[in-house]
């Protein structure tokens, strides 16, 4: 049998899935049920826009359920506070130079679950991220992108302030 992979999340991305499980299952069921009774007020069903919608959103959130149910039961929360700082590695932040741009950038390095780069939060197995990984201060690392090499030096790594 395979092992499950885990699901590596920062403390934050914890708190973040939980309280939305939490809103789904209290309070969007219920939202989406009166949705679904008042459409069936409105009687024949075959033709009932509010109800195909309303039946639509109850698939969505019950599939949004089962997404963070599966998340949540096997995952491996990172301590932010006793991430060891010399190295780059999951729930540091990191300041990265990129040479050939010449551009500061800061990232987040988080599991892939919770990546959102337009959040500054890269993934640690996406390719910037696996490079950085384990990478100190001064070090410079190469990623192979879809538009050749680019090469990194990291210039900083720090706790969280989330």
């Amino acid at each position: 049998m395979e092992a499950k992979k885990k699901n590596i999340i920062t403390y934050e991305g914890l708190k973040k899935y939980e309280e939305e499980l939490e809103d789904l299952k209290v309070r969007r069921r219920k939202e989406v049920a009166q949705k679904i009774k008042e459409a069936r007020e409105l009687g024949d069903l075959s033709e009932n826009a509010e109800y195909d919608a309303a039946k639509d959103e109850q698939r969505d959130i019950e599939a949004r359920i089962e997404e963070l149910e599966k998340i949540l039961k096997n995952v491996e929360v990172v301590d932010e506070d006793e991430v060891d700082l010399d190295r780059v590695n999951i729930g540091c932040n990191v300041k990265i130079l990129d040479i050939e741009f010449d551009e500061e950038l800061d990232y987040k390095i988080v599991g892939s679950s919770e990546a959102d780069s337009l959040n500054g939060k890269i993934s640690n197995e996406s390719p910037v991220g696996k490079a950085l990984i384990g990478a100190k201060v001064g070090t410079t690392v190469t990623v192979e992108t879809q538009m050749g090499e680019t090469k990194f030096k990291v210039l900083a790594i720090d706790r969280s302030n989330d």
